[in-house]
């Protein structure tokens, strides 16, 4: 999503501010999927987020949520 960060060792450095582009990433639990989402909607662009089940499970109506506090946000089922 073009980000600019670097790990060192056990410390994660985020530098920005940097504009992120919308792509095609994988949620891989619920914590992950809901950044990936939350970063999504900030990004310029399309972002499509794979293996999103665990943020499904985890957060009780998320999309109708996100959505109707003005987020363009749809599920399709592949």
């Amino acid at each position: 999503m073009s980000s600019n960060i670097e790990l060192d060792e056990q410390k994660l450095y985020i530098n920005g501010p940097t504009k992120f582009k919308g792509k095609t990433v994988v949620a891989t639990d619920l914590r992950a999927g809901a950044c990936m989402i939350l970063a999504g909607l900030i990004a310029d662009g399309e972002t499509v987020i794979e293996s999103v089940e665990h943020v499904l499970r985890g957060y009780e109506n998320i999309i109708e949520k996100l959505s109707n506090v003005g987020a363009k946000i749809t599920l399709e089922e592949i």
